[in-house]
């Protein structure tokens, strides 16, 4: 088949355009234009050994191919997240939660400001009670920006 004003569609121009793609994957972020020039590349792979196939049919199959491995990945991606040597990394509050600190100003009816390391935090103790300067307490979890405290 012919495009007007194109010509014939043969395999390298897929691979060509599989090759743009992959190009354009290195100057954005994300994985998304990685998998569309996978795609433009096994098309190419197809017209090969189809060189007669239509253009509408390869834009098909390039769409699907796209669709499917993008979402094939996003599946994949989710059953196995990217392991870490820093999990905690932009994740701060996180990095507090099992550890003690004393208090260094009274927390009436257990909130006000907590003193971790050289930062202020917002705290908030479930008992509600009053915690007196000197208090040592715990951190239990994390609401938002609020560190979660127990008294120990």
């Amino acid at each position: 088949m012919t495009l007007p004003l194109i010509g014939q569609v043969v395999f390298w121009h897929w691979w060509a355009f599989g090759i743009v793609l992959l190009i354009v994957e290195m100057l954005v972020p994300g994985a998304f234009f990685l998998w569309m020039g996978i795609a433009a590349g096994l098309v190419g792979g197809i017209l090969l050994f189809a060189p007669d196939m239509g253009w509408e049919y390869q834009v098909t199959i390039f769409a699907v191919l796209s669709v499917a491995s993008i979402v094939g990945w996003r599946a994949w991606l989710a059953k196995h997240p990217t392991e870490t040597d820093e999990p905690m990394l932009n994740r701060r509050g996180s990095q507090y939660v099992g550890r003690t600190f004393v208090l260094s100003e009274t927390l009436p009816l257990g909130r006000g400001s907590i003193r971790v390391d050289d930062t202020t935090w917002q705290a908030a103790c479930d008992a509600g009670d009053d915690l007196a300067a000197g208090a040592r307490v715990r951190v239990t979890g994390l609401d938002g920006t609020t560190l979660k405290i127990e008294p120990v």
